[in-house]
């Protein structure tokens, strides 16, 4: 439940409200915006017992929230989350770019990528350093020595670093050399790793499963929220379908559904959705018209001799061609919405 207040509540009535909750052992979660303030009930509301609320000072409403993703809805937070990396606010008006190669595999390899990332003009260096892949006998990373070399990469260009956990026992080390922490789709619902991101307080890049629904994924979002991190970042990256043409289906869609639904800002993958780089550009755009706040993309200097996913990583120079036209088209969308609200 999120209790609404009037639009002239003074601060001490907001107080007020805020006391009860505590003192009937509630959680509160203040959200202030432009015109209205919100204050999220967090834990069984029944513990108000015969307490009236909508009965205090300021009080304007109390609306029950029906999803059971409640810190990750947009009731709770109707003007929308921006989340804070070292600086940058992903969800804010600056368009978000991630770039990087599939897997670090070499101090020269991931340093070139760097270079070509940031000439693009991307905030964000990804890479893996942990690879949880489909088969055993599959290229696995560099693990601990591919964190150091992004973060090596990272402050030689001035990018922030974004890379894969895939488990609570690495997160100590992890956080010493990642900006932000991306949870996996084959993650995406090991509650375990998501309880702990949350604690640690690291933001999280949290990717979409495989064939999840959208409120999977947002309920997922809400076990890393519940332990205190509203930092968190939602990547759709397609989802498995019928469909063999791509190596997965973009669901463009939930773009629109999350924005509706969620406060928590929306980036998209089309590298992996695409599974071929010849798609790559196309879904890019797709994604930046639909209202996405940013793409992470995989860029390699040389894709050919990739030892995984050659087929959808970019060069340097596709991506820097690339990033021309998702500026343009990012700058015209916020246009046309500028001039909508007038």
């Amino acid at each position: 439940m999120i209790i609404v207040m009037k639009k002239n509540a003074t601060e001490q009535e907001i107080n007020n409200v805020q006391q009860v909750l505590k003192d009937h052992g509630l959680g509160v979660h203040l959200s202030k915006g432009t015109d209205t303030t919100i204050i999220g009930i967090i834990g069984d509301k029944s513990k108000l017992c015969d307490t009236c609320i909508e009965s205090m000072d300021g009080v304007q409403s109390c609306v029950p929230i029906m999803h059971s993703y409640k810190l990750a809805s947009r009731d709770m937070c109707p003007e929308g989350r921006k989340v804070n990396v070292k600086g940058f606010e992903i969800g804010g008006e600056e368009f978000t770019m991630m770039g990087g190669p599939c897997a670090v595999e070499s101090e020269d390899q991931i340093m070139e990528a760097a270079y070509a990332v940031k000439e693009a003009g991307a905030q964000f260096l990804r890479g893996g350093a942990y690879k949880p892949r489909t088969s055993p006998y599959s290229f696995q990373g560099l693990e601990d020595e591919g964190f150091k070399l992004l973060r090596k990469a990272a402050d030689a260009t001035g990018l922030r670093v974004v890379s894969e956990v895939i488990s609570e026992n690495q997160l100590d080390i992890a956080a010493k050399y990642c900006d932000m922490f991306q949870i996996g789709a084959r993650n995406m619902q090991n509650f375990r790793l998501l309880k702990a991101v949350g604690k640690s307080g690291v933001p999280v890049l949290l990717k979409r499963g495989i064939a999840s629904s959208i409120e999977e994924w947002l309920d997922a979002a809400e076990y890393v929220m519940s332990e205190g991190n509203y930092n968190i970042v939602l990547c759709e990256r397609g989802i498995r379908t019928f469909e063999t043409a791509t190596r997965n289906t973009l669901d463009i869609s939930a773009v629109a559904v999350v924005k509706e639904r969620s406060s928590l800002p929306i980036i998209v993958d089309p590298s992996h959705a695409a599974g071929k780089r010849a798609y790559i550009e196309s879904l890019s755009l797709a994604s930046v018209a639909a209202g996405a706040d940013g793409l992470i993309i995989e860029v390699h200097p040389n894709p050919k001799v990739a030892v995984s996913d050659s087929a959808q990583q970019l060069t340097p120079s596709s991506y820097i061609d690339l990033a021309k036209k998702v500026r343009a088209i990012h700058s015209t969308m916020m246009s046309f919405n500028s001039d909508l609200q007038k």
